[in-house]
């Protein structure tokens, strides 16, 4: 609990690069590993050297910086909390914490979309609307939405990962391949098709 405890403490975009060398991929395998056991030095070193690209990603997704720091947290105190799983076989210390700060970004965003859709049905409108302005756009923008999301639901796990990495948030494809830690083509090939899915699902003439 105290690890725990000091882990919430730390400020997520704060800290850069430790001194020295940048550590290798086998470095930060490593420092994961230790991790694991309970080791907060190396706990520490893992979020110095990480906790820049992790609030990037992070900010790119929200935008806002206050939600960003805090989502970063969260990202650190999982890794805390479930280094124990990481593979080194299965890909890089640093693309296995991304993909988790990814997701935990992705994840505040469908709930920060849930909770202005409940305020929306709860009838409270934009300043400087009128109650039918107000109701015809939050319904057009509601349909829409919900027609999007009912057309994600329907690509496969690797086409909705590398669409949201490529649109959502701006990577490119290779960047989507290395954190997906899947081939070029692979990725190419998956966005190809999830685009093609999203078009004829959405009803848009090619």
């Amino acid at each position: 609990m105290v690890a725990v405890e000091q882990v919430r403490g730390f400020r997520s975009g704060a800290a850069g690069p430790g001194r020295g060398s940048v550590p290798s991929d086998e470095d930060l395998a490593s420092l994961l590993q230790q991790t694991a056991l309970g080791d907060l030095s190396a706990f520490e070193r893992v979020y110095r050297e990480l906790s820049g690209p992790v609030f990037g990603l992070v900010r790119r997704v929200l935008l806002d910086e206050a939600q960003s720091e805090e989502v970063a947290q969260e990202v650190f105190l999982d890794v805390w909390r479930n280094c124990g799983r990481f593979s080194p076989e299965r890909g890089t210390a640093r693309a296995w914490v991304l993909v988790i700060a990814h997701r935990k970004a992705v994840d505040r965003v469908r709930s920060e979309e849930s909770a202005n859709a409940r305020v929306a049905a709860a009838g409270r409108l934009e300043p400087g609307t009128t109650p039918a302005d107000g109701v015809e756009s939050h319904v057009e923008n509601t349909l829409e939405r919900e027609k999007v999301l009912r057309c994600l639901r329907r690509l496969t796990e690797l086409q909705k990962d590398v669409v949201r990495l490529t649109y959502y948030t701006g990577y490119t494809q290779r960047e989507a391949a290395d954190l997906l830690k899947v081939p070029l083509t692979t990725v190419k090939g998956r966005l190809r098709d999830g685009l093609i899915r999203l078009r004829d699902c959405l009803g848009v003439v090619a």
